[in-house]
This record gives structure tokens, C-alpha cells and sequence, in this order.
């Protein structure tokens, strides 16, 4: 029987996931570090040390999973923000993030997901001023177009 892993291992791990996923870029973490830094801390062990270093799947199918949860939630524009970068830093595509949230629409309505939606395009804008252009997949026919 193995032995459990400490906090302090928990944490480190689940430091080193959230900067392999987020970049670095945690500012819904940052914000609530220097008033409830347990909750930050917890955070990090928990949803990223435990759950996100898990086997099984892989760290572009947790972020589709993670984008359908927030986005169906609801009032967790800021959180799906971060996790829409995330999908970008961990290599999907604005295709594939548009179809996670497309697919909350049966289970969660259309609300919910136009509200997601808007957050998608503010990160992809972003992201495009950013960085030049942000390529879109090929279109049927191979073209390539930017967004």
C-alpha cells in the first residue's frame, strides 16, 4: 500500500499543472490569494494536483470537459475565461472550443451557452490582439482563415 501524498506534495504538483495549463495565467486565483489563501491553496491541491494530474484522460480532454461544465454552470465567466486560454496554451483549437460549448445547448439552453459563447469570443479577440491573428481550423475545401 502506497503511502498518501502531503499537502506540500499535493500543492507542488498541483502548482506545476496549473502553470503547465494556464501559462501562469491564474488572475481568478491571484485575486483571492492575499485575503483567503487557504481557499487559493485548495484550489491548486485539489482541482489541479489531484484531479487535473489524474490518469486516463488527457489534459485537452479535461479542458473540453471543464469548458462544458463552466460554461453550463453559468455565473463562472471568469473561471471559463482562464480555462478557455488554458484550451488554447494546451493545443485545441477555436473549433473545438466552440463545439464544447455548442454542445452544452440540449442540457443547459441556450442562455447559457450564448453567455459562454461571448466569453469564448472575448478571449479569442484578446488573443488575437495579442498575437497578430489567431488561426481558425481548415474550412471544407482546405482553406484556412483567421479570426
Amino acid at each position: 500500500m502506497s503511502t498518501p501524498p502531503t499537502t506540500d506534495d499535493r500543492l507542488a504538483r498541483g502548482l506545476a499543472e496549473m502553470a503547465r495549463i494556464t501559462g501562469g495565467h491564474t488572475p481568478h486565483l491571484d485575486a483571492v490569494d492575499g485575503i483567503a489563501p487557504d481557499l487559493a491553496r485548495y484550489a491548486a491541491e485539489f482541482a489541479f494536483g489531484d484531479i487535473y494530474a489524474r490518469g486516463g484522460l488527457t489534459t485537452p480532454e479535461r479542458q473540453l470537459i471543464t469548458l462544458g461544465v463552466l460554461a453550463a454552470l453559468g455565473d463562472a465567466e471568469p473561471q471559463l475565461a482562464a480555462h478557455v486560454r488554458a484550451a488554447f496554451t494546451v493545443g485545441l483549437t477555436v473549433e473545438q472550443v466552440v463545439e464544447a460549448v455548442m454542445h452544452i445547448v440540449p442540457f443547459a439552453g441556450f442562455p447559457r451557452a450564448l453567455n459562454a459563447m461571448t466569453v469564448v469570443e472575448r478571449v479569442v479577440a484578446e488573443q488575437r490582439e495579442q498575437q497578430g491573428t489567431t488561426p481558425v481550423p481548415p474550412r471544407p475545401g482546405g482553406e484556412r482563415a483567421t479570426i
